[in-house]
């Protein structure tokens, strides 16, 4: 069964009502040409920080606008469902949790009937975690279409990522991202820029690390100090772009065949199948002898 799945790459600000309308506008889009799921990036609803490091915007840092946090039961949600009807979406944002100061940077996947499943953050970029606490695990969920699996955005250099999904039966991994140029040395076109080749790598690495289906979503324009570099797109089992935005904003639009696709690219070398778990205890363990090397460097 074929299935036509869209990537946005777009602008969102602090503006709750702002962000609605181009919510609405980008599902009609994508709905015309025939995306029945459709991934909307980090931060979503109410925009990301204005910047990232020593400056970020933080809970202490009042001077800064942060972004409004969301109860998943509240009605920005609600709102969202209303404009989702029968289109399956991904979409980020930051969540408050149920003690009412706690925030974390977060996902849900839904429609206008039901919430299928939600994510948070768990890998946070410089200085990320002065504005939200760290979520703490990777699960994949059944939709009506596929089983899917959430990312955001620094989480796309961690393998460990997404192979913790693509064992839990993802078919889709959907990775949502507020990704910027390089903060020095930014290049003149920033299609060449050093950290838009890590953001289009890491998308290829993990769909064929995992030999999963791809959907990279992202931020486009600007926000406060971040230049965001777009590059929605849909990437294959075998690591193919089947479709991407590049730097504007807009959607990548790809028809996938999950079932066919599984059966030709796992047919032979399956990745999952083939692992060697026995001997990767070391990668996990945090008090290992390489583990504590790498930490000594990392602060030396």
């Amino acid at each position: 069964m074929t299935l036509t799945v869209a990537s946005v790459s777009a602008n969102f600000t602090r503006d709750l009502d702002q962000n609605y309308a181009l919510i609405e506008q980008l599902l009609q889009d994508a709905r015309a040409r025939g995306a029945r799921i459709v991934a909307f990036p980090e931060a979503a609803i109410g925009g990301y920080l204005s910047s990232l490091g020593n400056h970020g915007d933080t809970v202490q840092n009042t001077k800064r606008s942060l972004p409004p946090a969301i109860r998943l039961d509240g009605p920005e949600i609600a709102r969202v469902q209303e404009l989702a009807g029968d289109t399956i979406l991904t979409i980020g944002f930051c969540e408050l949790d149920d003690d009412g100061v706690t925030r974390y940077n977060a996902a849900a996947c839904l429609d206008g009937g039901q919430i299928y499943g939600s994510y948070r953050k768990v890998h946070q970029p410089l200085g990320e975690n002065m504005s939200y606490s760290a979520g703490s695990e990777y699960t994949a969920f059944d939709t009506p279409l596929a089983r899917i699996g959430m990312q955001i955005c620094y989480d796309k250099a961690f393998p460990e990522a997404a192979r913790m999904l693509a064992l839990d039966g993802a078919e889709i991994v959907v990775s949502m991202s507020a990704w910027p140029a390089a903060r020095t040395a930014t290049a003149e076109n920033l299609q060449d820029d050093r950290w838009t080749y890590r953001f289009n790598q890491f998308d290829i690495a993990r769909a064929l690390d995992n030999q999963v289906f791809w959907m990279a979503s992202n931020q486009s324009g600007t926000f406060g100090s971040l230049r965001y570099v777009g590059n929605a797109k849909v990437v294959d089992p075998g690591g193919n772009i089947l479709a991407t935005t590049l730097l504007g904003a807009g959607l990548a639009v790809a028809e996938i065949d999950i079932d066919e696709t599984f059966r030709a690219m796992r047919g032979g070398m399956f990745h999952l199948r083939d692992r060697r778990p026995d001997v990767y205890g070391p990668v996990a363990e945090t008090g290992s002898a390489s583990a504590t090397r790498w930490t000594e460097l990392a602060h030396a």
